[in-house]
């Protein structure tokens, strides 16, 4: 069984996009292959050198466990939060997709728990999905722009790439979950041209696919949102394509959880 390099384990309830709200077990994967410039969590770019485990469900106390971590000592980390209290179990990162093998692992015994999997993921590795998908019931896909977004190893002064020809790849196999829902992060720097070729992208495939527009959290390099009038007008251009469309800020930063 493979091993994995884990940043945490902890219980909370989902913070963002269409499942905001609702009860959730979180495995936080080390690592990352992107560098967005609003990322809330950028101790994740890099594999982790330990792991931390919460030792009670919402207690916020934490053990530590060196990196990396097998998959049987992740489970009965998990287990320990009763997954069952939760409707979803979230693979989050960082970038699960990176560690293919410790996702198909932890999604297969996460589920036997009782949780349905969530899989939050940048949206580009696509084969690396088509190796895991059939453990995963709920697809949340980013759809990245080149405007607030780079490669890892790539200077902001290189010249931008475009994520949409990844995105319809990787949205082709997630099609295969259950249910694929679809975030985009927006900031002062989005440019209208970006979310009309995502919106034509998605359309293609299915324009009633759930879509998130999230307004940025300011951090990082981004100090502020897009006005409201921005943000409207962009549901209002937007929604004559895509019909399930909504605008959801994070709500974690807001109730000061986790």
């Amino acid at each position: 069984m493979p091993q994995v390099n884990l940043v945490e384990i902890f219980s909370s309830v989902q913070g963002e996009g269409f499942q905001v709200g609702v009860p959730t077990l979180f495995v936080r994967f080390g690592e990352c292959d992107l560098r967005c410039s609003w990322c809330d969590s950028p101790h994740t770019w890099k594999p982790a050198r330990d792991c931390r485990f919460e030792e009670a469900r919402g207690t916020g106390r934490f053990r530590t466990r060196p990196n990396p971590i097998e998959i049987a000592e992740a489970l009965e980390a998990a287990a320990a939060l009763d997954p069952s209290a939760h409707r979803y179990a979230s693979l989050t990162g960082g970038e699960p997709l990176l560690q293919p093998d410790a996702v198909r692992a932890l999604g297969e015994g996460l589920r036997s728990r009782g949780p349905l999997i969530h899989l939050e993921t940048h949206g580009l590795a696509h084969e690396a999905l088509a190796r895991v998908v059939d453990v995963v019931d709920v697809v949340s896909m980013d759809w990245k722009l080149s405007s607030d977004v780079r490669r890892a190893g790539r200077s902001t002064r290189d010249a931008e790439e475009s994520f949409h020809d990844e995105h319809a790849h990787f949205l082709d196999v997630a099609r295969r979950a259950p249910e694929v829902v679809i975030k985009v992060v927006v900031t002062p720097n989005t440019r209208d041209s970006e979310l009309d070729e995502m919106a034509q992208r998605i359309c293609a495939v299915d324009p009633m696919l759930p879509v998130v527009l999230q307004p940025v959290t300011p951090m990082g390099s981004v100090t502020a949102r897009p006005s409201s009038d921005v943000l409207l007008g962009w549901m209002e251009r937007l929604s004559k394509s895509l019909g399930n469309l909504r605008l959801i800020p994070q709500t974690h930063p807001l109730l000061a959880i986790r």
